[in-house]
């Protein structure tokens, strides 16, 4: 009895002091205070979890990274408006990184605060981005590391990084600076799927590439390749992007306007906006039919489309007539209710102005894709959720979140214009 009994002290000796470490292993534990465990399955075209893309820049130099702080400030933001999954482009930069720790930094303050991210890895061709004639059919030796340091990423933010995204439009032709052949991300995605059997990555993260409609077979025959039906076959979900804006400028099947049409001016802009609705989703029809002609079954996302609110180019009032914020906020409430409907994720683009995209022409349609501008204006398109005071208390750089036009619809509907006549536009083309 007395050898039980020592033995039960010693057990409850060790018990405790076992007790005590991990104890102290949770108070200099870095995880969140929150216990929701969710799954990319979970997520991915759940109403519950809006989507977006996000790059928190707000100067025109990249090199200008944002702070913690100022992620934070826009990881609120979008959490006000039902956000729950962000999407990032690249590991090469601090602010993947950064984003991550901000997250973590949140759900330790608020048990409530849930956020998730699709975290890019960015993949070049050899010789991209350099003096050097890029060569499509090597890749870069830059993107083994790329994909290194977003596995680590991944299994250091378990709890939010819930999908790699191998690539960024990297597999369109019109990439001319750095694309590769899809044999290229097959191998990497292979090799993460590979990581996910080996207990070397969550067996729950998915895998996918980021890329445009006709990448993923929905365009030209010139695609179609074994290495992309092998491609397809190997991820988790396609994620697709589209882009009807970037159409307009010479596309009047769906873009022009009648000539003679009795319409208000307001209801022909509408007509254009829903057509260009449609138009999107028959890209995304010709992806789901490629898909299924190989036997394949699963789920397409759209990883990227959205609709600049003001452009000095091809898009402008000097071109197609199609960017100003009347415009984006019909697009921006055509593709939530589209992708609410049929259930898929629709990683808007994007979130916040970033005017390093083309800093040498303030003016380019590419500087002009946010919600938000970059001193925190809320555009037309979420002007009732001010109102509704969604934003309320928040702010972006120390501004309040305010609307764009000081709230006046009547001083926005001043800078829009009509769509081109289609005979016009035919012509023009």
């Amino acid at each position: 009895m007395r050898t039980l009994r020592n033995i039960s002290i010693f057990l409850l000796v060790t018990l405790f002091i076992m007790s005590c470490e991990n104890s102290q292993k949770k108070k200099a534990s870095p995880e969140p205070l929150t216990q929701k465990q969710v799954t990319a399955k979970d997520i991915l075209g759940n109403n519950n979890y809006l989507a977006i893309s996000y790059g928190g820049y707000r100067d025109s130099l990249r090199e200008i990274q944002p702070t913690i702080e100022e992620l934070k400030e826009d990881m609120k933001i979008l959490h006000a408006m039902d956000i729950r999954i962000l999407r990032t482009y690249n590991v090469q930069l601090p602010h993947a990184t950064n984003v991550l720790k901000a997250i973590r930094e949140l759900k330790n303050e608020d048990k409530n605060f849930e956020m998730y991210v699709m975290l890019g890895a960015w993949i070049d061709c050899k010789n991209a981005w350099t003096n050097q004639v890029p060569d499509h059919n090597q890749e870069s030796e830059q993107n083994a590391g790329e994909i290194e340091r977003a596995v680590a990423l991944a299994n250091q933010f378990e709890d939010i990084v819930k999908v790699i995204a191998v690539g960024n439009e990297a597999m369109v032709k019109w990439a001319a600076s750095y694309y590769v052949q899809p044999g290229v991300i097959l191998k990497w995605v292979t090799h993460l799927q590979n990581l996910k059997k080996e207990g070397k990555l969550p067996k729950d993260l998915w895998v996918t590439s980021s890329d445009n409609f006709a990448s993923w077979g929905g365009g030209d025959s010139l695609y179609h390749v074994e290495d992309l039906n092998k491609l397809i076959k190997a991820v988790d979900f396609i994620s697709m992007h589209t882009y009807p804006m970037h159409d307009t400028h010479y596309h009047p099947i769906f873009w022009g306007i009648e000539e003679n049409s009795k319409k208000s001016s307001l209801e022909k802009i509408d007509d254009a906006m829903l057509r260009a609705k449609k138009y999107a989703i028959s890209q995304y029809d010709s992806v789901y039919n490629y898909m299924t002609s190989l036997g394949v079954k699963k789920p397409i996302h759209i990883g990227e489309t959205g609709w600049a609110s003001y452009s000095n180019g091809h898009y402008g009032n000097n071109g197609s007539k199609a960017t100003d914020e009347y415009k984006e906020a019909i697009y921006y409430n055509h593709m939530r209710q589209w992708t609410k409907e049929a259930n898929m994720s629709c990683f808007y683009f994007e979130a916040f102005d970033e005017i390093w995209k083309d800093a040498r022409n303030p003016g380019g349609s590419e500087n002009h894709f946010g919600l938000f501008t970059i001193d925190g204006k809320a555009k037309y398109a979420l002007w009732d959720l001010v109102d509704k005071g969604v934003f309320k208390g928040l702010t972006r750089s120390g501004n309040p979140i305010t609307k764009t036009y000081n709230g006046n619809k009547d001083s926005l509907l001043l800078e829009v214009q009509l769509p081109p006549v289609k005979a016009k536009l035919a012509v023009n083309h």
